[in-house]
């Protein structure tokens, strides 16, 4: 027994070293150091049997081409001096789909997966081996690794209604996702302070909702307006480009579309869709407020704001419309629509909110929210789309077929896993990358702090969930909410370190986790950001909370 024990120890021991010593972020399953290393050359081939490997040999030789000027040649065979992707073929679905193997010898290196994804991140793996700064020789380290996720769900939110970003910074912004294996792009594409994507439908909501007549400046409630009027929109053209983008990686887009609250921007271009439409939009307090001030508009500042969507037959042929157009683009099988922080005040003295309260035999305004979310769950449905909703979608009554993104906390991902519904683990106080960083955060950020330790040391499992209810939990997310983010930089500084961190956070074993260990792989991380050319914070001794 006592052998068993030594010889365990020494195999932790041993695959700690590498850790140390080869720097792969995450660290994968399985990693042994060999002798020797694999040397790309102008001999070197690519070996790619099969087209359907195209997606991953382009992305390799894309970055081959740019970081250090090499194209390799795509053969079918050859016998040495090779770089080889296969993926696997199964009679039946294979156990770990994401599953894959890399092998690196003198003489080759080989990429097994267990699907096309596999392949691909047995890539993202290979390029963590390569040198993390232009050379001359690009020199791969010999190693075996075998590597599978530990979560199917993996993800990153960009919000874009607050701070607008073209579409090529987010094609960098999912080929950054990409070189983490983070699989799930949260696109935050509508809110109170711009509606960004084309509805064909209903054109006032990018002719006038996605423009506001001003932004804030310093913190909410501000110092005073930029005085400048703001806008941004993708046209459906472009939304499709930037689909089949992330699809060639791996990633699959979920688009949010926000209901019942944050309305605004919706609710300036069509006010028949709010219960009072005579009713000029009210800023809040002590915001200075650029241009008119009647009728409905555009929101300027932060915050939540109480004029949200009624729940007429005209809302909801309006949504399901727009749901429509939606669901048609995005071939996601979520859509994520929303559901926080809905004031209940309009509601409350509204006649017709009342009678339809006590018509449907509901509670109150929280039973009202509830009707509201499940008439457009049952939608969706029906279009063979399920939802997805922050955690405040439970208040009343959750959705039938809904999935839950709990943020406020783990309260409420606890609580609906209890209830048999799939969660999504994206608590404020580990993955909200608007937090700061450091405790004297240099520029403007929304409050908070999360340095990097505290979320390396997050679990998605909650202690306090039953054992038989932890499947439930399909995965996490970081959220990069930009009321304080203005630019692609600023959004890069926000999002790393922290975001390696959560990538092993949620792709590698919790036994393979080692604080120390990570904080000398991230060392040469920072190089490639370098060589990548990304902003980034450079610290490593915030303590953690």
């Amino acid at each position: 027994m006592k052998k068993l024990f030594f010889l365990l120890l020494g195999c932790a021991v041993m695959q700690l070293q590498a850790q140390t010593t080869l720097p792969v972020i995450p660290v994968p399953v399985t990693l042994q150091a060999k002798s020797g290393s694999f040397t790309i050359n102008k001999q070197t081939v690519i070996v790619a049997k099969q087209d359907t490997e195209k997606e991953t040999v382009d992305f390799f030789n894309n970055y081959l081409t740019k970081y250090f000027g090499i194209k390799l040649p795509v053969v079918k065979s050859a016998a040495k001096n090779f770089i080889s992707f296969t993926t696997n073929t199964f009679i039946q679905a294979p156990e770990k789909p994401e599953r894959y193997t890399l092998n690196i010898s003198p003489a080759s290196i080989k990429i097994n997966g267990d699907s096309r994804q596999g392949t691909f991140y047995g890539l993202q793996t290979l390029i963590q081996l390569l040198p993390a700064e232009k050379t001359a020789a690009v020199k791969i380290p010999a190693v075996s690794i075998e590597d599978y996720p530990r979560f199917g769900y993996r993800g990153i939110m960009l919000d874009v209604s607050r701070h607008f970003f073209d579409t090529a910074f987010v094609k960098r912004f999912i080929d950054l996702l990409a070189l983490h294996k983070i699989n799930t792009f949260h696109w935050h594409l509508t809110d109170d302070q711009g509606w960004r994507i084309e509805i064909k439908k209903y054109p006032r909501l990018t002719e006038v909702g996605a423009c506001r007549n001003g932004t804030i400046t310093g913190h909410h409630p501000g110092t005073g307006s930029d005085n400048t009027k703001y806008c941004g929109y993708y046209t459906q053209q472009e939304i499709k480009d930037v689909i089949q983008y992330a699809a060639d990686r791996f990633i699959t887009i979920i688009p949010e579309i926000e209901l019942p609250g944050h309305a605004s921007a919706a609710i300036a271009a069509y006010p028949q869709l709010s219960c009072f439409p005579d009713e000029p939009t009210r800023p809040a307090k002590g915001v200075v407020w650029n241009g008119d001030t009647t009728g409905k508009n555009v929101q300027q500042a932060w915050g939540v704001y109480p004029d949200v969507f009624c729940p007429s037959e005209y809302t909801f042929g309006f949504l399901q419309d727009v749901l429509d157009e939606v669901a048609a683009l995005f071939p996601s099988k979520y859509i994520h629509i929303g559901g926080d922080e809905c004031p209940k005040d309009s509601w409350k003295r509204s006649e017709f909110c009342q009678k339809l309260i006590k018509d449907n035999n509901l509670k109150d305004e929280h039973g009202l929210q509830s009707y509201f979310v499940s008439r457009i769950e049952k939608y969706l449905n029906s279009k063979g789309k399920a939802i997805i909703g922050w955690d405040e979608i439970l208040e009343g009554g959750l959705a039938p077929n809904a999935t839950v993104m709990s943020w406020r906390g783990e309260k409420g991902g606890i609580e609906a896993a209890e209830q048999k519904h799939d969660v999504i683990m994206t608590p404020t106080t580990y993955v909200y990358f608007d937090y700061a960083q450091r405790r004297n955060e240099d520029s403007l950020v929304i409050g908070g702090y999360l340095p990097l330790q505290h979320v390396y040391g997050y679990d998605p499992v909650p202690a306090a969930l039953s054992a038989d209810k932890q499947h439930y939990v399909l995965g996490g997310q970081a959220n990069l909410w930009t009321e304080y983010v203005t630019n692609p930089a600023k959004v890069q500084y926000m999002l790393l370190p922290r975001m390696t961190a959560l990538s092993e956070v949620l792709w590698s074993p919790k036994q393979n986790k080692n604080w120390d260990s990570f904080k000398q792989r991230i060392a040469t991380q920072f190089k490639r950001f370098d060589l990548w050319q990304l902003a980034y914070y450079p610290g490593l001794d915030e303590p953690a909370k």
